[in-house]
């Protein structure tokens, strides 16, 4: 069935939009439409001939955000490949594991990632702007590889509570329905719009190009290859609307920014998400910028599509001062069955509290070489999220915690045993426990509580350095409780309630 590849998101815009800028770093333009699509198609024949990538085969991109990113990501679906991104966040060894994982024969990187992971991986190493890079730009072009709908294009790596790294298949058709579902129910975008990137391609602000793309919206990368207020500002006064995604840490940065009522009008979408919005925040954000706030609630097994509290949504709520619609995610995505139901998959009415559980044209084909995880989460046929919500009478979900233990700071998932598996070597720890404590600024911070083994005394800072060896700097424990044993329920299990009250007093802090 030719035309599932997603590749072809391209074609239109090569055609109507040629001559229009497609890449920009900055205001300065990079690709065109046609030029984007043809060194797609040229970089696709070089991982053909010069790498023997074939149909099926995956391709890992452990780099920053780069001008070259998009254009790598579509030449190995052009070659039929199957993309691996991998959050640049990562510690290398963290993405040696990952890319191993997803059986990955080569890896795009940027020169701040290629050193550590060339050290740690047998597949070759790709850096952007660098001589093989070139050679792949050179090569000669190639037509799309015909895929199915069902074939898997993107292999979206969480984690556990084990801590070991899950590969959500996401299919063509998969991503495909997430973009037509942005374009149904989230905002018409055209080539008057424009995407700045200020998070990571490698996540969310990767598939949500995918409906701008499409649409022939230009693609903006900021010079500083990140997020910086001023910047952002200028980059969206210069444009006619542009939309980015951000979580709510750096919303509330903008929402504060003196210039941001007079950029205001340059705004398209602010696409927030990653962590849960404080209807504070929401309303900050409105007041400053206006109802431009767009609030989505998905998970990588389902991407960027679960339910939505929508632009208008958003901005009726805060003129009524409806503190419950605020709270929400909002309703059901377009396609999409979104329920509520008990532990014996039993929907529940309006109020009641379950585990949120999710069918649609997004939802994954299970987990990469996952079978017994892949049946669990999808059993009878839908995705159960591992959230706990319910749905009020106007049909909006409102999240209560997460079953998972998931900490989310900054708007990146922390799970604590990978933290605990890295302090646990330790020879100075008996036992430990990580959990996340509420942050004005980050959402969350990650806690640890240890008890010492006998006869040890316990170093916060030789427990620092041995997470920066291990894991990335992110998930590194802001601090250390000394405990004399860690509290648990009559069965043995560790009660972390009991922690994150103990964090939030402040006791053993260390």
């Amino acid at each position: 069935m030719y035309g599932a590849n997603l590749a072809g998101l391209l074609d239109g815009p090569a055609r109507w939009a040629a001559e229009r800028p497609a890449l920009l770093l900055g205001e300065r333009p990079q690709r065109t439409w046609a030029e984007l699509a043809e060194a797609v198609a040229r970089r696709a024949g070089g991982l053909r001939d010069r790498h023997a990538i074939a149909p099926g085969d995956a391709v890992a991109l452990f780099a920053s955000n780069h001008v070259a990113y998009l254009e790598a990501l579509f030449s190995i679906w052009h070659a039929g490949g199957v993309a691996v991104p991998i959050s640049s966040r990562l510690h290398a060894r963290e993405a040696a594991d990952v890319l191993a994982r997803g059986h990955a024969r080569l890896c795009f990187a940027t020169t701040d990632t290629a050193t550590a992971i060339g050290a740690e991986v047998e597949a070759p190493v790709v850096v952007f702007g660098e001589e093989e890079d070139a050679a792949l730009e050179a090569a000669a072009p190639i037509a799309a590889a015909p895929r199915l709908a069902t074939d898997d294009a993107w292999i979206f790596f969480t984690s556990g509570t084990t801590g070991k790294p899950k590969g959500a298949r996401l299919s063509h058709g998969n991503l495909a329905a997430m973009a037509s579902a942005y374009l149904a129910d989230a905002d018409a975008v055209g080539p008057r719009d424009s995407m700045i990137h200020v998070a990571a391609f490698s996540h969310a602000s990767g598939l949500m190009s995918l409906p701008f793309l499409a649409r022939g919206a230009a693609q903006v990368l900021p010079p500083s290859g990140g997020f910086d207020a001023d910047e952002l500002f200028d980059l969206i006064e210069a444009g006619k609307r542009s939309t980015f995604f951000v979580p709510p840490t750096l919303l509330r940065r903008l929402a504060a920014h003196p210039r941001a009522g007079a950029s205001a009008p340059g705004i398209g979408t602010i696409i927030a998400g990653a962590a849960p919005i404080l209807p504070a925040d929401l309303r900050a954000a409105i007041g400053a910028m206006g109802p431009v706030v767009w609030n989505g609630y998905g998970q990588g097994e389902s991407p960027c599509t679960i339910t939505a509290n929508g632009k208008a949504a958003i901005g009726a709520a805060v003129e009524s001062g409806e503190e419950a619609a605020l709270r929400s995610v909002g309703v059901a995505r377009y396609g999409m069955v979104v329920r509520v139901v008990d532990e014996e998959d039993r929907e529940l009415p309006s109020g009641e509290v379950g585990e949120v559980v999710v069918d649609g044209p997004t939802v994954m084909a299970g987990y990469l070489d996952m079978p017994e995880a892949s049946a669990q989460t999808l059993r009878g046929g839908a995705l159960h999220t591992g959230d706990l919500g319910f749905f009020d009478d106007a049909g909006r979900l409102t999240l209560v915690d997460r079953a998972k233990d998931v900490i989310i700071t900054g708007g990146y998932n922390v799970y604590p045993r990978e933290v605990e598996d890295v302090l646990d070597l330790d020879p100075a720890v008996a036992e430990v426990a990580v959990v996340g404590l509420p942050d004005p600024e980050w959402g969350e911070i990650v806690i640890a509580f240890v008890v010492a083994a006998p006869g040890a005394e316990v170093d916060a800072e030789a427990l620092d350095r041995r997470c920066l060896d291990s894991i990335a700097r992110h998930k590194r424990p802001r601090s250390y409780g000394v405990l004399a044993e860690l509290p648990r329920n009559p069965a043995g299990k560790v009660l972390k309630s009991k922690l994150r009250q103990l964090a939030e007093a402040g006791d053993g802090a260390a």
